[in-house]
């Protein structure tokens, strides 16, 4: 069995060396990608607003008709 801290050792040197490969991306890229994230989150939010309201609304407009 071998060392553990030699183990660990050796996982971090591969993972930074791995790290330097990775093509990080620009401030432009990262700005819109950001832009892009917020606004999908936003209409994703609308959108579900928009349905659990209505679901709400039908689900009550029925129970009104049952209760009479």
């Amino acid at each position: 069995m071998s060392n553990p801290f030699r183990r660990f050792g050796h996982f971090l040197s591969e993972t930074s060396a791995e790290l330097r490969k990775s093509v990080w991306p620009t401030g432009s890229e990262l700005r819109d990608s950001t832009i892009v994230v917020f606004v999908a989150t936003i209409l994703l939010g609308i959108f579900v607003s928009l349905s659990d309201f209505s679901v709400y609304g039908i689900v009550e407009l029925f129970t009104k008709l049952v209760r009479g």
